[in-house]
């Protein structure tokens, strides 16, 4: 499931295409995905300018001058597209936002596009999930942060506000183990098991300890690596794993980069060897998901 950088990402090549633009026709294929479409979801959207963004964790909010808000999930398969309505297949949106290497091409419709969005200026929107784990709604944009998904999260990791005591407030009697709290998004809002692993690593912290003992010193250490992380990967784009791709077709590069994620068998970066008694990255299952770590780093 794409986590908070990919999140991140998308919206934000969305913004270059969509922000200040008319939406000049909507269309839905269905009428549902993770949930049923909102009742006139194309009727409301068709006239509607888009005037910002904003994301809350996992979610995408593009704000509409009709009020409302449009909140996209992409769940487990999906992808928000932008194209030119007659470009190439596979455009590249360059740095302005603006699309190059059109030819004019017949542009068809993707296999399971279940929202279409065309604006005044040509560009395309297509919202591509084929394993509809995705969702869809509208909402009053003044009460955006009353909706039954984003009413419980917790603070934002990149906000100035997320510091190490309302990290260890948050941890404060947790008996869970470290990487179950922060995939908690009641206790931080975005984080998922790519990025809680390579945050844990780079904090020292094993994601088998308890919650309640990090309060302190460990999480002064874990809340500016979490930032990091998170800075790092939004800046190559996310990481491209399974179904991830940005709003313009392309590929984050951030898997590149991981220290621990992946790397089951592979040489801790931190570690001289194996003669330090360091047997590499170990995979471990928790809660039915996979966990790396290095245990003689991260205690």
């Amino acid at each position: 499931m794409p986590e908070l950088p990919e999140v991140e990402t998308v919206m934000r090549g969305l913004a270059a295409v969509l922000e200040g633009r008319r939406i000049v026709r909507a269309e839905t294929t269905r009428p549902d995905m993770r949930w049923p479409f909102p009742d006139r979801l194309a009727q409301r959207l068709t006239g509607a300018r888009v005037t910002g963004f904003r994301r809350r964790g996992k979610y995408i909010l593009a704000r509409l001058d009709t009020g409302e808000s449009l909140l996209v999930h992409l769940g487990m398969s999906g992808r928000l597209v932008a194209r030119p309505k007659d470009g190439p297949r596979v455009p590249w949106m360059g740095p302005t936002g603006r699309f190059s290497d059109a030819r004019g091409h017949n542009n068809p419709p993707e296999a399971h596009e279940h929202l279409v969005m065309e604006t005044d200026d040509g560009t395309r929107i297509g919202f591509v999930d084929p394993r509809r784990f995705g969702c869809v709604d509208l909402m009053p944009t003044a009460e955006e942060d009353r909706h039954r998904l984003l009413a419980g999260l917790g603070p934002e990791p990149l906000d100035e506000g997320f510091t190490p005591a309302v990290l260890s407030a948050a941890l404060a009697g947790k008996r869970t183990p470290m990487k179950a709290a922060l995939l908690d998004q009641k206790v931080v809002a975005g984080l998922g098991n790519i990025y809680v692993a390579e945050a844990l690593f780079r904090a020292g912290i094993s994601p088998q300890r308890l919650a309640h003992t990090v309060p302190g010193k460990r999480a002064a250490r874990l809340v500016p690596a979490i930032k990091a992380v998170l800075e790092e990967a939004i800046g190559a784009g996310g990481s491209s794993l399974r179904d991830y791709v940005r709003a313009d077709g392309e590929l984050g590069r951030f898997q590149d980069r991981f220290a621990v994620y992946d790397r089951e068998g592979q040489p801790c970066p931190l570690c001289p060897g194996p003669e330090a008694g360091c047997a590499g990255v170990r995979r471990i299952v928790q809660s039915g998901r996979s966990t790396f770590w290095c245990p003689r780093t991260q205690r």
